[in-house]
């Protein structure tokens, strides 16, 4: 892995993804982070900021106490705020705020008020900034996400097939649904960076079926490519049965029920991968403390299957797991989108 020191070329990686979120000369940004942040990830956005000629401010917090009976990764729903007025009241009185806590506030209970007032949300995910330099976002990618979400929101079912067993269906009718290309641009809006992903968040007793996670497939909690296959059954939202044999099996039961939540056993959301740039492989490549996984979420065709908090279908948990499955058959209201893993028509 590269030292970890402020290098010019990730200056410049920070500039133009700020760019694309349009950045103004003395525009007011704040820099959210907390004491665990990647201090070069903050640097960095520091250092951008001021390049680009605006004026930034941090607003840093202690990392919370421990309140789980296991450890918390990958959740997008930073604890780190904790509905603290002050803090909310700075972030939403500027224009614009740069997320560089440790989970980030994509899914926190504080983001709809800090963006109420049009203040938009850029969240640099918890990358080492060598896989940033890599997944700069890219306009190209825009107007696919954008017809993958028109896709999504018009369509009443999905099903998802794969020839390692998979038959799941979803009734998507109501299902909020969301677009992730990599940079925010507009008032109100939120991003995350590396982007390319699109999700729906199914209302309650919508996700019925079977998923299998086959050998190859990645559980991103674990930041792991699972050895064996893993049999998912749910009924009405929820995991009601684990088959298989072997760790990855066992790891996946004994962290559900370490919770002692029905709701950590609940479907979040639904969507899939758009990144031609992101790498299936990326896991291999870095020390688990140097990725945060947002690459192998976003990688092309992959569907996307997330279980835990749902607020649209009013369950609320600290219990997640985001599952990047390959090679699976995804249609809405019959009509393929992806085959095999691999986008198809205006969505390639």
């Amino acid at each position: 892995m590269l030292s970890d020191r402020i290098e010019g070329k990730w200056i410049d990686t920070f500039t133009k993804a700020l760019e694309f979120c349009k950045v103004a000369e003395g525009e007011e940004v704040a820099i959210l982070s907390e004491t665990q942040s990647r201090d070069l990830n903050v640097h960095l956005t520091e250092l951008a900021l001021l390049r680009l000629g605006a004026r930034p401010f941090h607003v840093v917090l202690p990392t919370p106490p421990q309140r789980s009976p296991v450890p918390v990764r990958s959740t997008g729903a930073s604890d780190s705020v904790r509905g603290l007025g002050p803090v909310i009241k700075a972030l939403k009185s500027s224009s614009m705020v740069v997320d560089l806590t440790v989970e980030g506030m994509l899914h926190a209970p504080e983001l709809p008020e800090i963006i109420s007032d049009g203040a938009r949300l850029f969240m640099i995910s918890n990358e080492h900034p060598d896989a940033l330099e890599r997944l700069l976002p890219d306009p190209a990618l825009t107007p696919k996400v954008k017809a993958a979400v028109k896709m999504l929101r018009a369509a009443e079912n999905m099903t998802v097939l794969s020839k390692a067993g998979t038959d799941l269906k979803v009734d998507l009718r109501d299902a909020p649904t969301a677009g992730v290309w990599g940079y925010c641009d507009r008032p109100g809006t939120v991003a995350h960076w590396p982007g390319g992903v699109v999700v729906s968040f199914p209302g309650a007793g919508t996700v019925n079926g079977t998923l299998v996670l086959d050998a190859g497939d990645i559980n991103l909690t674990f930041k792991r490519y699972l050895q064996d296959p893993v049999k998912l059954t749910l009924e009405n939202d929820f995991v009601v049965d684990i088959e298989g044999r072997g760790t990855d099996a066992e790891l996946l039961r004994r962290y559900f029920a370490a919770w002692n939540d029905k709701n950590a056993y609940a479907t979040s959301h639904v969507g899939w991968g758009m990144n031609p740039g992101a790498r299936y492989e990326a896991l291999t490549m870095y020390d688990q403390r140097e990725t945060n996984g947002t690459e192998v979420r976003a990688y092309a065709g992959n569907f996307l299957y997330s279980t835990g908090a749902n607020e649209f279908a009013k369950r609320y948990t600290l219990g997640h797991f985001d599952l990047p499955v390959g090679h699976c058959d995804i249609a809405l209201d019959g009509k393929l989108v992806i085959e095999d893993g691999k986008l198809l028509g205006e969505l390639a």
